[in-house]
């Protein structure tokens, strides 16, 4: 019995209302935000990982957040490799009010001077990198706790804007796995419908082959060779389980969760399944088909390195 499957195309309106679910790991979102303690500008770069990674680049002030964030990401995000950066812009008005901490410098322009002593050609000490130095360059004192909020808030707007193209690029990789798995299923239908002649064309060609040799062949150890036969070449356990395995994926792609590494368990099956018929295979149309399905699964597994 032939297993169903059903297969669905996703429109542009059923990705507006969030009805499908599969994300990509590539991504990338820039939120901008001013407020009075300054702009603020987030950018976010997603790729593909095993497992979730995060990568933040902050100013000293926003290090105490650093573990916020990350948790911020992974109550968000499944997996995938990111890259968050956050620019820091002062407002206008305290640009001009900077003021240099005398004795942070001091100390950074000795320690220049000690390092000095061990090189006989040290290098002249720029004042532009010692107010580059963390705290040497200073500001007004600015209300820290709002401009923190305010961070975390332009964080999980980015985070936001990150998730809604993963997710349209995980509904474009999502249609294209549903049209391969509509192509693997046509294939199985196929093979499964030819059998039967497949099999009257190997028993004709036995026959003949007998007749040209002009072997007097019991006709009954002729059908126990043809039973035999057709025993090692059936396929029909390999093509009941390659359908099984093509609706299951179907079902993973329509779940609300992170699905990568289940999609890739099952293109690791649907390779055996591709290989068996392969190696069962008693004439150039099935072995035609194994090949042709090898190449569909492996254009799956490719692209399914991505989804999350």
């Amino acid at each position: 019995m032939l297993l169903p499957m059903l297969l669905v195309n996703m429109s542009t309106l059923e990705l507006f209302l969030g009805i499908i679910v599969t994300r990509s790991m590539t991504g990338f979102a820039r939120q901008e935000r001013q407020t009075e303690q300054g702009d603020l500008t987030w950018e976010l770069r997603s790729v593909n990982h095993r497992y979730l990674e995060t990568s933040l680049r902050l100013e000293e002030r926003f290090r105490p957040l650093e573990m916020k964030m990350k948790k911020l990401f992974s109550a968000r995000l499944g997996r995938g490799k990111i890259d968050a950066s956050l620019r820091y812009k002062l407002p206008e008005h305290q640009q001009s009010s900077l003021h240099i901490d005398q004795t942070l410098a001091q100390s950074v322009i000795s320690h220049c001077d000690e390092l000095a002593k061990h090189t006989a050609h040290p290098a002249p000490i720029e004042m532009l990198k010692v107010m580059q130095w963390p705290g040497v360059l200073q500001a007004e004192s600015l209300d820290q706790d709002a401009l923190n909020k305010s961070v975390m808030t332009a964080l999980e707007n980015a985070i936001d804007a990150l998730i809604v193209t993963r997710e349209t690029e995980g509904a474009a990789l999502q249609q294209m796995i549903e049209q391969r798995c509509t192509e693997i299923n046509n294939i199985a239908i196929d093979v499964r419908v030819r059998m039967p002649e497949i099999m009257q064309q190997q028993r004709e060609r036995l026959a003949g082959r007998v007749a040209e040799m002009q072997v007097n062949l019991d006709p009954e150890r002729l059908e126990q060779e043809m039973v035999m036969l057709a025993q090692k070449s059936d396929v029909a356990e390999e093509l009941d389980r390659l359908q099984s395995h093509i609706v299951e994926v179907q079902n993973v792609l329509q779940r609300d969760e992170p699905t990568g590494r289940r999609l890739d368990f099952l293109m690791q099956e649907l390779n055996r399944e591709a290989n068996t018929l392969g190696s069962k295979s008693i004439n150039t149309e099935t072995t035609r088909h194994s090949v042709d399905l090898k190449v569909l699964i492996e254009q799956m597994r490719e692209q399914i390195q991505n989804i999350e």
